[in-house]
């Protein structure tokens, strides 16, 4: 028997992927969710995608179950729950009343939304090429579970203020765009692979992830938006200071040169007057 045939007797691992399906569920409920007007209950289901999405991988990891197929199938749920579901999201809850101002202003719309769900399907293809290439501790490009969740939070922090989506609309439109150029840029986003949980912290990370806790059952929306638009601004920040350090070296690195090359000239002649 070949390992071709091998590979294709092989079933696959179903805690991982049990993990992976419940995302799928949610991501897709979501959409049902949206269509039907539901809004805060599509919103609490793409994050609840995004908690399934954080723990496929590490159960994975932690039961030795890692496969080929379970990253494929990872990706394509995170296509549809990260990518297509607040695309849709945001079109019925506000992007979808532009057509009612103007025809051409309707069409924006929902390219708008096309833009953030292609964005998010190039995201994750540019991702799984680069496994293994690029640096463990930064991402390129905002997360699609991050881009998603900007969405999501934005969309529940207006349905808790009773905001109308078609009143939002001009606001709607911009928001959707960037966050999802955000995900196909080059901006360095920092992916929290290199904290070293397994050692001892400081007792003052645990105060503070007890109070992120506390805030989170006070005020769940808004705590999410502050955090994950944080975030995404913290790639831009990120980027812009680490090209300006460059910068920065290559500047000190040629005056030292131009220094070092003039004392280099002025040797020979201060030999040169001696003799």
């Amino acid at each position: 028997m070949t390992d071709t045939d091998k590979n294709q007797r092989k079933g696959i691992y179903l805690l991982p992927n049990l993990f992976t399906t419940g995302a799928l569920f949610a991501g897709y409920y979501s959409i049902i969710a949206g269509i039907q007007a539901k809004f805060e209950m599509a919103c609490f289901c793409i994050f609840i995608a995004a908690l399934l999405d954080a723990l496929d991988g590490r159960v994975a990891r932690l039961t030795n179950t890692q496969s080929e197929f379970g990253e494929q199938y990872d990706s394509l749920s995170d296509l549809v729950s990260f990518g297509v579901a607040p695309s849709l999201l945001m079109f019925n809850w506000s992007l979808q009343h532009l057509s009612a101002v103007h025809p051409v202003l309707g069409k924006l719309g929902w390219l708008a939304a096309f833009i953030f769900a292609v964005s998010g399907a190039l995201r994750l293809a540019r991702f799984n090429t680069q496994i293994g290439v690029i640096d463990k501790a930064y991402f390129q490009g905002l997360p699609s579970p991050a881009a998603a969740a900007v969405i999501s939070a934005f969309v529940w922090i207006c349905v808790d203020l009773e905001l109308a989506g078609a009143d939002l609309k001009y606001l709607a439109l911009p928001i959707t765009v960037l966050t999802g150029l955000l995900m196909v840029s080059r901006f360095r986003y920092y992916s929290f692979k290199t904290i070293p949980f397994r050692e001892n912290v400081s007792f003052i990370w645990v105060l503070l992830l007890v109070l992120v806790f506390v805030l989170l059952t006070i005020k769940t929306a808004w705590v999410l938006f502050v955090v994950f638009t944080a975030y995404a601004v913290s790639g831009i920040l990120i980027t812009t200071l680490s090209i300006k350090r460059k910068r920065a070296a290559k500047k000190s690195a040629k005056s030292t040169a131009i220094t070092e090359k003039s004392a280099n000239k002025d040797k020979p002649k201060q030999k040169s007057n001696e003799s």
